[in-house]
């Protein structure tokens, strides 16, 4: 399965959008989780072929020829239109997902492996909705917004490098956004001490909290410690790891799932294994 480049926007400093459509998007399908993950296969520079490709030959290939699988959550899916849009976080040509979406134009062509999987959607029975992540969760926490119906409360920290990397989020719930930029530094418990500064319900929160494993660990460490909300009512996955490649923290991520699952003995979500 492929997708073929049909536009190509400019989100913000670090953000671009990427539609796709074409026939090798015939049967693609994707089930009603706002944070559905897909894996997307790049080339590598130079490869002596092109999509649509078969996965099975490819892999067999010498490492430097073989296609580079990486995880993008599913920012938005028109069946109708047979439409498959992704946002890509950007840093020049650093990155094969990043660089490859640096350069995309219209009419080239990307290779998807599998259907799309996911874990989360907003429980329509809760009071509030905690949504919590850096740029790598915004495309989830954009389409669960979107999807929570008017007059839901809806508190949004989002965690960027600067202010020109602030994205226009859209709901028809009442939004409580507080944007936190990095500047140039890395502070693990920046988020967390936000959340902590928050006023929420004492119950009937539905949590989502995606994005770097540090991040995410001492957020969820305050959200089930100090305000006992309900393991079932947290949604907790950590995309990627601060200083670790991709294929590092495939490697060593279920010895942190179980190392965090001490911090407070509740399970974490594992999406993005």
């Amino acid at each position: 399965m492929y997708g073929q480049v049909e536009q190509v926007e400019r989100l913000t400093r670090h953000m671009v959008r990427v539609d796709f459509g074409g026939e090798g998007l015939d049967g693609f399908i994707v089930d009603e989780w706002t944070d559905a993950y897909l894996c997307p296969l790049f080339l590598r520079p130079g490869a002596p072929y092109e999509p649509p490709f078969d996965y099975e030959w490819a892999r067999k290939l010498p490492k430097e020829e073989r296609p580079v699988p990486r995880r993008y959550t599913v920012r938005r899916w028109d069946p109708d239109e047979r439409r498959l849009t992704i946002d890509f976080v950007v840093h020049g040509d650093t990155g094969v997902a990043g660089r490859w979406a640096q350069h995309a134009r219209a009419g080239d062509r990307l290779q998807l492996r599998g259907m799309p999987s996911g874990g989360y959607v907003p429980d329509a029975r809760a009071e509030s909705y905690l949504m919590v992540g850096d740029e790598s969760a915004l495309p989830a926490i954009a389409a669960s917004l979107e999807r929570l119906p008017a007059g839901a409360r809806a508190v949004v920290v989002a965690l960027v490098e600067a202010p020109g990397d602030e994205l226009e989020l859209d709901t028809r719930a009442e939004l409580e956004l507080t944007w936190l930029h990095r500047d140039g530094t890395a502070d693990d418990e920046l988020l967390a001490r936000t959340v902590a500064d928050l006023h929420l319900p004492d119950r009937g929160t539905h949590a989502f909290v995606h994005g770097e494993a540090a991040e995410t660990r001492a957020v969820r460490r305050h959200l089930l410690a100090d305000r006992a909300i309900a393991p079932e009512a947290l949604s907790c996955s950590p995309y990627w790891r601060r200083r670790y490649t991709d294929e590092r923290w495939r490697e060593v991520k279920a010895d942190w799932l179980r190392e965090i699952a001490q911090d407070v003995p509740e399970p974490v979500t594992a999406e993005r294994s």
